[in-house]
């Protein structure tokens, strides 16, 4: 096959160059079997839906649409879809192949858990307390000590069904490595993690949000919390546990891999596209 310039929305396809089929003009699609394939929009709107995403600008379905990157909200989440599942990928290679460890001699790791309720459109619809409506998510913040102002850090989230002992401490033992330090509050599912190699430090939120004496607390994590929840909301991440899954392997993406990459976030997701839909040779 060759590229070949021709009329069209691409202006470019791939044309078989063998003598056979010099009459028929075999061709093919430049977007077969990649991202676009399928897709009725030109190269220029996907890459500027690309972009956006990759830079984590507010995905508003109502401000893409009248910018004419696609003309429904269908398009918009199958597109959607497909770039968070480049990036599912791209961390799911990244722990077979590095693992996801947090810790050690300069970092300390903030443990915590949180909520995530069903908000209602206008403030109506059925509020049960059920696991479809209300979803724990534990979220372990790996925080290096020259990086305590202000830098980035490391997260890992993980849906649970319950926030006891028996399915938090195995994520923990998964994720951090024995001798770093942790701070959490005095939630009693974290009582033995000193036993288990850690060293522990537990803030009492009932009296102090530092505590006085080891100067600990648990404010990384809050906002951390703060800043992801909005971002789950706005683009209505947690109506299945599928989808919150997905938005909070997003989150993941963003600090383990976009963010330190040479050229950002929106080279880092180049590069995964490229590698999830390399044609084999």
């Amino acid at each position: 096959m060759r590229l070949t310039k021709k009329g069209g929305q691409d202006y470019y396809s791939w044309t078989c160059q063998r003598s056979v089929h010099q009459r028929t003009r075999t061709m093919k699609s430049i977007r077969d079997r990649s991202l676009f394939h399928r897709s009725h929009l030109s190269l220029f709107q996907w890459m500027q839906f690309i972009y956006r995403f990759a830079q984590g600008l507010r995905l508003r379905q109502v401000d893409m649409m009248q910018d004419e990157i696609a003309a429904s909200t269908t398009t918009l989440s199958s597109m959607s879809q497909k770039l968070r599942q480049v990036c599912r990928e791209a961390v799911e290679k990244m722990r077979i192949k590095k693992g996801q460890l947090l810790g050690g001699r300069r970092e300390f790791v903030l443990i915590d858990e949180s909520l995530f309720r069903h908000k209602r459109k206008y403030g109506r619809g059925r509020m049960g307390g059920t696991w479809r409506r209300r979803k724990w998510v534990f979220g372990m913040l790996g925080v290096k000590q020259e990086e305590q102002k202000g830098k980035r850090v490391k997260p890992v989230l993980r849906l649970v069904e319950r926030r006891g002992r028996q399915n938090l401490v195995p994520l923990i033992a998964l994720h951090v490595k024995t001798g770093s330090s942790i701070i959490s509050d005095e939630w009693r599912a974290y009582r033995t993690l000193g036993e288990l190699g850690f060293n522990h430090v537990a803030v009492n939120h009932s009296r102090w949000y530092v505590d006085p004496r080891t100067g600990a607390h648990t404010q990384h994590i809050e906002r951390a919390w703060r800043s992801i929840k909005e971002q789950v909301w706005r683009q209505r991440g947690n109506r299945t546990e599928r989808l919150l899954s997905d938005h909070l392997c997003l989150v993941e993406w963003m600090e383990w891999l976009g963010r330190r990459h040479k050229g950002g976030p929106l080279g880092m997701l180049l590069h995964d596209i490229a590698k999830t839909y390399q044609v084999p040779s």
